[in-house]
Formats: C-alpha cells, sequence, structure tokens
C-alpha cells in the first residue's frame, strides 16, 4: 500500500500499538500500521471499543518489548568485544543489507571506549548508541549482528516519547536497513508532517517509497529534496551536518532519476 492510497486519518489511536494518531496521518508514527486499519476513537485495549482484553497477549505485547529491549540493552553493554563478535558479510550473503547512503566515522565504532553503565543513560541516549551501533554493523557488512540488534533497536526508538526529527529519521534508517518499509515511510511521514521540507524526511520518504516500488511517489520526494536542498542547508542545522554523507548521496541519486 503506497502513501497516496492510505485514507486519511481525522485523529484517535493506532489500533495495532495503541499509539496516538495526529489528524491526517497516514500512518501510525510508532509502527507504522497505515491509519484506517481498525484504528478508532478510543484507545486499542478499551472493552467498549472492542480491543484486546486487559491480560490478552495484545495488551501484554508493549511489556513483553520493553522487558526484552531491557535484557538486550544490558547484554549489549556487559562488554566492549560483544559488538566486535564476527558477523556475516554482505558478498555472497543471501541476506544482503543496503549499503548505500551509510555515514562513515561520524557514526561512531561500535565497540569504542568503555562500556556505559546502563542506568547512566537516557532512552535518548540508549536509542542513539543502537542507531550507531547498527550502521556500523551495516557499514562493515555484518548481516548477523544487524539482525540480532534491530528488534531492540527498534524498540528502543519505540518507547521515546516524543522523539525528534533527528530521532525519527534514526527510526526510519534502521527500518529501512531491516527491510521495514512501512515504519521507513511512516516516520518520515511524521517529520515531513512537522516540516515539508525537512531533507532528512524527504530523503527516508524517497527510500521507503522505493522500497515499495511506488516510482512515482518516490520521484515527487526527489524533485522536494532538490528544489529545498539549498535554503535547508543554509540553516546549517546540527542533524544536517552529522548526516551531511546521506543527503549528499540522496541528492547525487536525485539528480540521475
Amino acid at each position: 500500500m503506497t502513501a497516496s492510497k492510505t485514507p486519511a486519518n481525522s485523529g484517535g489511536f493506532c489500533a495495532a500499538c495503541g499509539a496516538a494518531l495526529s489528524a491526517g496521518a497516514k500512518f501510525c508514527h510508532r509502527c507504522g500500521t497505515p491509519a484506517g486499519e481498525g484504528a478508532g476513537p478510543t484507545r486499542p485495549g478499551n472493552a467498549a471499543s472492542g480491543g484486546a482484553a486487559p491480560g490478552s497477549a495484545a495488551s501484554v505485547l508493549p511489556w513483553g518489548v520493553a522487558f526484552v529491549a531491557l535484557l538486550a540493552l544490558v547484554a549489549m553493554f556487559a562488554g566492549r568485544n560483544f559488538g566486535a563478535a564476527k558477523g556475516s558479510g554482505i558478498d555472497g550473503s543471501s541476506n544482503s543489507l543496503p549499503t548505500q547512503a551509510v555515514d562513515g566515522p561520524a557514526m561512531g565504532g561500535a565497540g569504542a571506549g568503555p562500556a556505559p553503565n546502563i542506568g547512566d543513560l537516557s532512552p535518548s541516549e540508549r536509542a542513539n548508541r543502537l542507531y550507531q551501533r547498527m550502521m556500523t554493523y551495516v557499514q562493515d557488512g555484518k548481516v548477523d549482528s544487524v539482525a540480532f540488534f534491530a528488534p531492540m533497536a527498534m524498540a528502543s526508538h519505540e518507547m521515546l516519547e516524543s522523539p525528534t526529527a533527528d530521532e525519527r529519521y534514526h527510526h526510519g534508517r534502521i527500518a529501512e536497513v531491516t527491510g521495514n518499509a512501512a515504519v521507513t515511510r511512516a516516520q518520515a511521514d511524521t517529520i515531513l508532517k512537522a516540516s515539508p521540507d525537512d531533507l532528512l524526511g524527504l530523503l527516508l520518504a524517497a527510500r521507503g517509497a522505493r522500497m515499495d516500488n511506488d516510482t512515482k511517489a518516490a520521484a515527487g520526494f526527489d524533485k522536494r529534496l532538490l528544489d529545498a536542498l539549498q535554503v535547508q542547508l543554509a540553516s546549517e542545522r546540527p542533524d544536517y551536518q552529522m548526516h551531511r554523507g546521506e543527503i549528499d548521496r540522496a541528492v547525487e541519486e536525485a539528480r540521475r532519476k
């Protein structure tokens, strides 16, 4: 299903995960479920809305995700050598990863520096470190490591209460490299709803569209990216500087289309 075919939403909650939906949202910003697929004016889980009853699998799922993510994060920070475990290479693998638009040294090494105390990290810091780790593994071609860390990286971003545009971009990138087009497009849609000319939102939207083979939508996002480029770069936003390599590659790709 492409973004253009998704019915407009007038608010309410996502039927899949219970996240609040803003008016006009095409996707759930948290799990990527298209708006309108069972969404109603009341939060799923409410007996009056016909949602999951207390104690059901649906109502327990968010707590289970949080618990698994916490255990995984503890394991991740247990020692520096854990992150250096050898993963399967991309070349010759049937589970190949997309390698375009991966930032270089600015992403940070997966095992650099002493392991931090997990209790000292904020939810945002945990999510950011997992994003950096994921992108490092993608860059190194470690398919097994990407697959192992993907669930906790996604969960860490889903649990952010008020994610910034940059954190939404990180969430969308993690979804992209793991083949989840719905979440990629959902995060892009939410970024662009707040800032229609956001370069990171536009390049993420174009990639999500291409993942769904929606070439018309991708071309539209490419054009918007090129039209907004100079004005947006002049703002010298820190997240643009951090992801400048990805922006430049997206611009080059858009100009070739």
